[in-house]
Order: structure tokens, then C-alpha cells, then sequence
């Protein structure tokens, strides 16, 4: 590993969406502004989101826009995006570069090995539509193309991270990254404990919250059903729905969520910019999705004393101790989620035994410092 002079480094870090960098790295920014680095960030119009932009400023960041499709598969668009990105990168000359999610990390470390950066690391944070499902149609032609990209980029990155050891290993049998690659495993983002501090549960009737993008690779439509089921024997149980429609093939369309509230399965609460709230409101969390990288709402309600069921999935399996802090149920078992809802309806005080040892888990394995440290001291930076 070579080490990076922190002080006399400028460091670019590229995102795919300019919230995320406040929302899901602002603790790794400052991590990097404390280290003494030149911090730079990247995202599409991110010096127009005036919050985020002032926020990043404040911290000692320059920020920069950068023309990258979130979503879609649009070759012309992605070339110049990556050729912008170049000039970019040119312009600013960084020493390090670190991409996150998929287009900043496939164009993101393409551009800084054309731009002769010295060191180049990719975040992976999950693996999404061009990795879960079946593999068919349309998807299929999206899925080699992010392969045959990822092959190409990850194979001139210095090292890539990884957010549970199910997608560090898929990559090395795919031969997305050689067995001669530098590969790390990170504890997820990591949460910060004094923002998602623990809350004592207050609500009755038991009340079950799931926070996700409204895909179907969530596990959205399963948690709709399994409520359905409950409630036909418990009425008054709560289901609870928090976000957004997404711009992705796989979305659960916004017609589909109102007829759901409007038959009384669930509440919907559309997206929040600040889910604290409707995490101190429930007693248990869900995510049935089909695969993470490690699922950041996870470990917010964990981080808030919550109960947890979630998928054996890569990535969501991390999170939880079978029958410790939670439960874990098979991906898209319908009858699974209505088993492990019950216990928590039929045994009130489970819910608080759990949502005790999410804190402690969450305390001992997610702190964010902690995370970040590693990070750092994985790409050599002192």
C-alpha cells in the first residue's frame, strides 16, 4: 500500500447524486477535510442544490458539477459524461480520486486513469437493477454491458471497496475484479450514532416501517402482501411506507402505492428528507430486498433501538443476528414476512429485547468514525 501525504494531496470524490454527498458521506467529506487533504466533490448539479453546495463549502469543499446520468442507458450520453468528466479532472488535478455507485465509479476512475491520476479507488455500495433479477430481456443486455464496464474501470483502480463480502466475492468469480486486485470489505457507510440516537418505543399497536425507493428489488410488494395478510387477523396493526417513485425499469409505479393506501394495507408517507421520525414511530423495521450492499435505512433504525427483519440476502444478512436483534427470512417469502411479524404482535416485549441489541450491534460494528478510519487507512492516507 502506498501511503498519500494527506497534506499535500487534493482529493476528488465523484458522485451520482449531489444529496448523497451530506446524506450518506458527509462524515467521510469531513473525515477527509480533517486529514488535511484538498477536498473536491463532483455530482450532477451540485453547485445549483444551494443546501447542499453551502453545506459542503462550510466544510472547506470545492464543489463541482459533473454531467452523469443517474439512471438509463444512453451510450452517447454516458461518452460525453465521461468526456466531461476528463476535462474535469484535468482541470483540477487531483492526486486521488474515489468514485461511488455506478457511473462515477466506472467513468469516474476511466477519466482519472486517462487523466493520470495517481491513485484511483471505487466504492462499491450495492449492486442494483443490473445485478438483481432475472436476467432477461432488457436487463440482461443492461447487466453484460455493467460488467463488461466495471472489468475495464475496476481493472485501473488502485483498490475497490466493498460493502459486504458477498459482492467482493461475485466480482472476483465474475472477473470483474483479478484475483491480483487490492479489495477491501468495509462495514457498510456506516451511521452516525449521535445523529440516529436510540429512542424508546412509544407506539401501540405494534407498527411496522419499511423506508426504500419504491422498486421491486426492494422487496416493496412483498411487504404490501405479508401486511395484508397480518391485517386480516390483526387490523389493528400499522404498516407504515416511506419513498419516492424511482427513475429505474424496475419501479413500483406511484398509482400502484395509492391503491395500497387507499384499500387501508398500508399508510403511505411519501419521501422524507429526514426519517427520524417515522423511525421512532414504529416498532419494528422491514426491508425485504433482494440484495444490498448493507442497507443504510438498516442501520439507521438500528441505530434508533429498532427491531429489524430483513432478507438472507448479500448484504442485508450482515445486518442482523438471527434471533438476537431480529429476523431473517428468505427473499420474496411472502409467508416468511407474515411469520416473523407475527411473534413480534403475539410477544410485544420482543420487540424491545431486540431493538436493545441492534443499539449495541450498531454501536460496536457500524460507527461511522470507525468505518471511516479504515477507509482511510485503507487507501493510505495518515
Amino acid at each position: 500500500m502506498v501511503e498519500i501525504n494527506a497534506l499535500a494531496s487534493r482529493f476528488l470524490l465523484v458522485a451520482g447524486f449531489s444529496d448523497s454527498l451530506i446524506n450518506f458521506r458527509g462524515p467521510l467529506v469531513e473525515a477527509l477535510v480533517d486529514a488535511g487533504l484538498e477536498v473536491h466533490a463532483a455530482a450532477p448539479d451540485l453547485t445549483s442544490n444551494a443546501a447542499i453546495a453551502s453545506k459542503l463549502s462550510g466544510w472547506g469543499v470545492t464543489c463541482h458539477d459533473v454531467a452523469l446520468q443517474r439512471a438509463g442507458v444512453n451510450p452517447v450520453a454516458d461518452l460525453k459524461g465521461l468526456i466531461r468528466l476528463y476535462f474535469l479532472i484535468r482541470h483540477i488535478q487531483p492526486d486521488v480520486v474515489l468514485g461511488y455507485t455506478i457511473k462515477p465509479v466506472i467513468y469516474g476512475i476511466l477519466a482519472a486513469w486517462f487523466a493520470r491520476v495517481p491513485h484511483r479507488f471505487a466504492l462499491i455500495t450495492g449492486l442494483g437493477y443490473a445485478f438483481t433479477g432475472e436476467a432477461t430481456g432488457k436487463r440482461k443486455v443492461i447487466q453484460q454491458m455493467a460488467r463488461s464496464l466495471y472489468s475495464l474501470a475496476l481493472a485501473r483502480a488502485e483498490k475497490v471497496f466493498f460493502q459486504n463480502p458477498d459482492d467482493q466475492a461475485l466480482f472476483s468469480q465474475l472477473g470483474l475484479i483479478s484475483k491480483h486486485s487490492s479489495s477491501a470489505v468495509l462495514n457498510g457507510s456506516g451511521i452516525d450514532l449521535a445523529h440516529f440516537q436510540q429512542r424508546p418505543l412509544t407506539r401501540e399497536p405494534v407498527a411496522f416501517l419499511l423506508i426504500a425507493r419504491l422498486l421491486g428489488d426492494k422487496g416493496v410488494r412483498e411487504y404490501v402482501a405479508a401486511a395484508r395478510k397480518v391485517k386480516k387477523e390483526n387490523p389493528e396493526v400499522v404498516f407504515q411506507l416511506v419513498g419516492s417513485v424511482d427513475e429505474n425499469p424496475d419501479s413500483v409505479r406511484l398509482d400502484e402505492v395509492q391503491a395500497w393506501q387507499k384499500g387501508g394495507t398500508i399508510e403511505y408517507l411519501g419521501r422524507k428528507e429526514d426519517v427520524r421520525v417515522a423511525i421512532e414511530r414504529c416498532s419494528v423495521y422491514v426491508l425485504p430486498s433482494y440484495r444490498e450492499g448493507t442497507p443504510r435505512t438498516v442501520l439507521e433504525a438500528m441505530a434508533m433501538g429498532r427491531a429489524i427483519i430483513t432478507t438472507d440476502a448479500p448484504g442485508c444478512r450482515e445486518t442482523v443476528v438471527d434471533g438476537d436483534n431480529g429476523f431473517l427470512v428468505p427473499v420474496k417469502s411472502v409467508d416468511a414476512l407474515v411469520e416473523a411479524m407475527t411473534r413480534f404482535i403475539e410477544d410485544p416485549d420482543l420487540a424491545v429485547r431486540m431493538g436493545k441489541r441492534s443499539r449495541e450491534i450498531a454501536v460496536e460494528k457500524y460507527d461511522v468514525h470507525k468505518v471511516n478510519a479504515v477507509m482511510l487507512k485503507e487507501m493510505g492516507i495518515q
